[in-house]
């Protein structure tokens, strides 16, 4: 079993995979392709997914008894004594290469308040 799941994809990426698998909801796609035919479906969602994400999830015979690769995804799977887990981002640490964050808070100030929804 094959599943791939597509976010903020091209739909001509769509189209593509509809030859070789069953789209059941949108951007996700499931189906039983050879391991030749998996691996070339996603070095093409890799080549032509732009500025999306993917996500690719099949069966393999291992402890978990399947094993899965991401594109452009902020969780990354890693390994942990042959079982593979998903490492997500911590969200109070600046991402690798981005700027500390001075400066002022996120939110509306209490002139924007006043501005946006009247003096009240």
């Amino acid at each position: 079993m094959t599943v791939i799941v597509l976010t903020n994809c091209p739909a001509g990426l769509r189209g593509f995979l509809t030859r070789w698998l069953l789209e059941i909801s949108a951007g996700v796609f499931v189906g039983n392709p050879s391991a030749r035919i998996r691996d070339v479906l996603w070095e093409e969602v890799q080549q032509y997914a732009g500025q999306g994400r993917a996500l690719l999830a099949h069966t393999t015979n291992n402890e978990q008894g399947f094993t899965f690769r991401t594109h452009d995804h902020a969780w990354h799977p890693t390994d942990h004594e042959g079982v593979t887990l998903i490492r997500r981002p911590d969200p109070n640490t600046p991402a690798p290469g981005s700027a500390p964050r001075n400066g002022p808070p996120s939110g509306w100030s209490r002139a924007a308040k006043r501005r946006r929804f009247g003096r009240g």
